[in-house]
């Protein structure tokens, strides 16, 4: 069966994937439910935080087991491995990389056993910036590695090196030597687990079911299990589930810094962060570009889909009729056969197609909600004009993307970005637009209905809430350089996919 690309859906270019978000949680416990079942429904929930592995780990009180493949969630799982996956809680991850290469051995949930036998498994939202400093305290430790190569098989591994501390006892000394994004979902044989970095960079929510709890990135992860929302995981928060209930215990004092690129990109649009509807954020972006660049033209239409919401809000508030310019084949997009050159420099037409009749004579505004590096942009105006569209302008919901994110969104380095080099002007030369209009930042904060000071905001203004380390020690693949002493010196791990158990001392290895 062909295999995920780590591509988003909403990817317009096969060849040059626009931002990725770093994966989407879930965890379940709730006795008495098929938890396999939950979690594969919520993640399907969140398959567009990640695209390029999917697992879930489970117990049943008596061992913990992952079962986790590269693909899909529907690619790697089916109704028999799901039906062989019983218990009372789960947790699961839909994974993008970056920390760590794309490959089995980086796939979540992370497992480890203690030398005292209890099994810890975890995935992870988010990406550490001390990631590093981590290999370094594992190395120390006389940690043997798994063949993995991420900060998230770190973190498991700190938590299952301290045998003498229950789990929650653990957690409570190694989160708080943490730094970056993380929003992490984890379990023992018997509790559930959940905890969000003291900026609360990545989202994480909590929901009630009927006969249990639901943790999961995203709201919409919970209207599907037919959860009720409850409240967000605070920022600086542990909280554990089991039979004795819901605690919550504080091990960092709050510093909210949310994600603003979440409200412009990544989250689905029926989600809610902070309290904001995402659907309303992105209506309300479109409704101040409109004010900030506004145009005499004759259509406004969306770069499907993440541009929709936006371009109703530009429409709604210049009066200008809204409308149908680009019809995306949502299938192509996830082909795993390689195009030919001549299709390859077809590009986004593998993607979209001009819809003629609507816009041969006319001036047409095309929203969209970020530019990169701009090869999206350039070839939809390119092939606006190729259909007879007399003008072309470019509205973009969100400010110039100049810097990139260490905290779980793989942008492009700051050299490809567009913005980094060009001006406004440079960049509307760049891409072939008549116009060229940007919502400005606090345009898109007000839309957001969030305090400045809540929001991380460096991937446009450059200012990082959590500090960065010196030197080259950050980066997708900071431990396949770092780390290899420590990977080198162990035993080599299975490559075959399918479930693991974790043995004592963390070496994980296939379930019989």
């Amino acid at each position: 069966m062909p295999r995920g690309d780590g591509r988003l859906s909403h990817d317009l270019d096969p060849q040059r994937p626009g931002p990725q978000d770093a994966c989407g949680v879930f965890g379940v416990w709730a006795p008495g439910e098929e938890v396999a079942n939950l979690t594969y429904f919520g993640l399907y929930a969140l398959q567009h935080r990640g695209q390029e592995a999917a697992g879930i780990a489970v117990s049943d009180g008596s061992g913990v087991v992952v079962y986790k493949d590269l693909g899909l969630v529907a690619q790697v799982f089916d109704e028999p491995t799901l039906a062989s996956l019983r218990g009372h809680l789960a947790i699961g991850h839909a994974r993008y990389s970056t920390t760590g290469a794309s490959n089995w051995e980086n796939a979540q949930p992370t497992i480890r056993s203690t030398s005292s036998g209890t099994t810890i498994a975890l995935a992870h939202n988010g990406n550490l910036v001390n990631t590093a400093e981590l290999e370094k305290e594992v190395a120390e430790r006389g940690l043997v590695a798994d063949g993995s190569t991420n900060d998230t098989s770190l973190v498991t591994m700190l938590l299952a090196s301290r045998p003498d501390l229950s789990v929650e006892a653990a957690a409570l000394e190694v989160l708080p030597q943490l730094r970056g994004a993380f929003s992490f979902v984890f379990m023992d044989e018997a509790t559930l687990y959940a905890a969000r970095d003291p900026h609360g960079v990545r989202p994480l929510v909590l929901g009630r079911l009927e006969r249990g709890w639901v943790v999961a990135s995203e709201t919409a992860a919970l209207d599907i299990v037919g959860a009720s929302v409850v409240r967000e995981v605070e920022p600086g928060e542990l909280i554990a589930i089991d039979e004795n209930g819901l605690r919550s215990t504080r091990f960092a004092a709050p510093e909210p810094k949310g994600c603003l690129f979440e409200y412009v990109y990544i989250a689905r649009p029926d989600a809610t962060i902070a309290g904001r509807n995402v659907h309303a954020a992105r209506v309300q972006i479109g409704r101040q570009l409109a004010k900030e660049h506004p145009v005499e033209a004759d259509l406004v239409i969306p770069v499907p889909e993440s541009g929709t919401p936006a371009a109703i809000g530009y429409a709604e508030a210049s009066g200008i009729t809204y409308g149908a310019g680009l019809m995306k084949n949502p299938y192509v997009g996830r082909t795993f056969i390689q195009p030919s050159q001549t299709l390859r420099q077809l590009g986004i037409r593998l993607k979209l197609n001009p819809l003629r009749e609507n816009v041969r004579g006319k001036r047409i505004v095309v929203v969209d909600d970020s530019i990169v590096r701009g090869n999206t942009q350039r070839a939809i105006v390119r092939m606006l004009r190729e259909a007879g569209a007399l003008e072309v302008h470019v509205r973009i919901s969100s400010p110039p993307v100049s810097w990139p994110c260490f905290y779980g969104i793989d942008f492009a380095t700051r050299a490809e970005l567009l913005a980094n080099g060009l001006d406004n002007d440079g960049i509307r030369r760049s891409i072939g637009a008549d116009t060229l209009g940007y919502v400005s930042l606090p345009g898109l904060i007000a839309a957001t209905e969030q305090p400045k000071t809540r929001l991380c905001r460096a991937c446009f203004d450059g200012e990082y809430p959590i500090e960065l380390p010196a030197g080259n020690l950050i980066g997708k693949h900071v431990l396949e350089g770092v780390g290899r002493r420590v990977a080198n010196s162990a035993p080599e791990a299975p490559h075959t996919n399918g479930s693991l158990v974790a043995t004592p001392g963390g070496v994980t290895a296939n379930r019989p």
